[in-house]
């Protein structure tokens, strides 16, 4: 009898303020329906200039070890595509931010936004192997692209830290999946430029390109059929994308591409993405946890998910919900980490995004300007300077 893996907990963190999308279209002249409807974002959330993906990374997992403790942690496992250090990583600062032992390996992960996903396979395989260890899979990420740019729109910054263990009291992750990888210059970051590059119709087209690869693996490897899934969770450079990788599923599959079956599909794993904004490897994953905190009873329902990362891989997989899960959410916290966010104007958001230390190796402090448990508190030396509230 093979053991339950999965999703034991999940808790997320978003940046200090908020832009919303009606501030950025003043801004440069467009209509509004372009970005509420056209790509379904209403704002995006925008990193104080002391936070980072660390600090947002361990205000997502400390409310896990809070919960859970942190004795069975023995690996954490950060996946991010907006990397600090190219040779840190960023999960060490989080272990030592929130107390985890010393007897941990820490590891970096990175391909574009599909990065979480392999760290979550990779956790599963970990935990099949010592069923007595949990491991702590982080998602943080800042979406950032050049100001006035096609991309500005879909910025956003997010943390989602999972803890993965034996009899998972969220979500059981399912073997088989379906992957699916190819060469492709959608969306890259050199390492001289601190913003993406992106080709927005390549990259709709290979997203496509691979929800179809990723199925049909899936298909051919065994996996459950279109009809058995609850619902879809999908990677979310924009709300409106999920809905586009939905319908060509559908198409792909031989299905009518009924507009009220597809928002019943998804519809409920759009809701924080769609004020957040793209938050790169977390996105999936914060689908998810609108789904579970939003949707009616899904005890033992197959859900659905489809990973991609620019670049490209990607990767199609189930989990079914766990009976008794709903006592386990954390709604509320969820919730209150996009309402306690405090909205920017255009020239602040601005002034944030251009934002950058000197790199000169002097002292540097950071504005106080976060409310979160951590800070960035400046750089000394080259070194990076975090504290704990």
């Amino acid at each position: 009898m093979s053991i339950s893996i999965g999703i034991h907990d999940l808790s997320f963190a978003t940046g200090e303020f908020v832009l919303p999308h009606t501030a950025l279209a003043a801004h440069n002249g467009t209509e509004i329906g372009k970005y509420h409807v056209g790509i379904g974002q209403e704002s995006m959330s925008v990193p104080a200039a002391d936070e980072d993906i660390v600090t947002m990374a361990a205000a997502a997992a400390a409310p896990i070890i809070a919960r859970h403790g942190k004795d069975r942690i023995r690996t954490v496992v950060f996946a991010t595509e907006s990397s600090i250090d190219q040779a840190k990583a960023a999960g060490i600062y989080v272990h030592s931010l929130i107390g985890l032992n010393s007897a941990t390996r820490v590891v970096e992960l990175k391909q574009a936004c599909y990065g979480a996903t392999a760290a979550l396979q990779f956790a599963i395989g970990l935990v099949r192997r010592d069923p007595a260890q949990q491991v702590l899979v982080i998602a943080s990420d800042v979406s950032k692209y050049e100001l006035d740019s096609p991309g500005e729109a879909t910025q956003g910054a997010s943390a989602v830290a999972m803890l993965v263990s034996v009899d998972p009291a969220l979500v059981r992750i399912e073997d088989p999946s379906g992957l699916f990888t190819a060469d492709v210059m959608d969306f890259w970051r050199p390492n001289y430029l601190s913003t993406a590059l992106v080709d927005g119709q390549e990259s709709i087209g290979a997203y496509l390109q691979a929800v179809e690869g990723t199925w049909k693996d899936y298909s051919e490897q065994g996996g459950r059929t279109l009809e058995e899934f609850a619902a879809f969770c999908y990677h979310q450079p924009f709300t409106k994308m999920a809905y586009k990788a939905h319908r060509h599923l559908l198409n792909y599959c031989g299905y009518d591409t009924d507009k009220d079956v597809i928002a019943g599909a998804l519809g409920q794993t759009t809701a924080y993405n769609t004020v957040i904004g793209n938050s790169y490897t977390a996105s999936v994953y914060l689908g998810l946890a609108a789904l579970l905190d939003q949707a009616d009873d899904l005890t033992g329902r197959p859900l659905a998910f489809l990973s991609y990362g620019s670049g490209s891989v990607a990767e199609f997989f189930a989990g079914t919900v766990v009976a008794g899960y709903r006592d386990h959410l954390r709604t509320e916290e969820n919730l209150e980490a996009i309402s306690r966010r405090r909205t920017v104007d255009y020239a602040g958001y601005r002034e944030l995004h251009e934002w950058t230390f000197p790199a000169d190796g002097g002292d540097h402090a950071t504005p106080e300007q976060t409310t979160g448990p951590f800070r960035l508190a400046g750089i000394s030396g080259h070194k990076r300077i975090y504290q704990a509230r």
